[in-house]
């Protein structure tokens, strides 16, 4: 079993290798794992190296290689992460996840009041919130890819301008730029290969306008 340090050193190296083909510095390894000397750098590793989890490649400069990973993680890193778990469920607000949004599904069809996330607090102050994943690519001009969680709130009033969902005929659901124009209203994408959706305003009831977003790295 490795210890705190050796774990999250041994972590640091393997991501900044997979990052950038390279090992970290001796200061980047300081600072990752909060040691300001190198000797206790070079201590970890050693133990490292000794439990043959990395290697030092010969004839390079500060050149590892990791042989393999840990199998469990230190216990006091576990309560760590479940120490910075409860923290951030703290200073979060939970709202509804009402799944993906995608043409021909009206938000009360996906709506689950049992699926929740946290977001910051900032994001949803005043009013009522819900989140919906992305799917597609009519807003990517926007910065709102695929995969994208949205923050919508909730209201039946909203600018030209703004980024709405829409639901068109009671049935279908979209995320779309809003602009009125007299008695039509102009459902505006941001990606080039769409077209502007031209609707009797009749037709279209808002159903929130745009909060925030959030985006998972993978």
């Amino acid at each position: 079993m490795l210890t705190p340090k050796q774990y999250q050193l041994l972590m640091f190296i393997n991501k900044v290798i997979k990052e950038t083909g390279c090992s970290p510095s001796f200061e980047e390894m300081k600072a990752a794992v909060g040691l300001k000397s190198k000797s206790g750098i070079h201590a970890l590793i050693e133990a490292l190296e000794e439990r043959e989890f990395i290697r030092k490649l010969p004839h390079k400069a500060r050149a590892l290689e990791v042989i393999k990973m840990p199998k469990f993680k230190p216990k006091a890193i576990i309560e760590e992460e479940k120490k910075r778990e409860i923290a951030l469920q703290n200073s979060a607000a939970q709202i509804p996840l009402y799944g993906k949004i995608a043409a021909g599904t009206p938000i009360e069809a996906i709506a689950n009041e049992n699926d929740r996330i946290s977001v910051p607090f900032e994001m949803v102050t005043r009013g009522a919130f819900y989140a919906l994943t992305i799917e597609g690519d009519s807003m990517v001009e926007a910065g709102i890819l695929d995969g994208d969680t949205v923050i919508i709130k909730k209201a039946e009033t909203a600018n030209n301008g703004d980024i709405v969902v829409a639901l068109i005929d009671e049935s279908e659901a979209t995320l779309k730029i809003l602009k009125r124009d007299k008695n039509e209203v102009h459902l505006i994408p941001c990606n080039s290969a769409y077209e502007t959706r031209i609707l009797p305003a009749s037709r279209v009831r808002v159903q929130g306008v745009l909060a925030g977003l959030l985006r998972s790295y993978h």
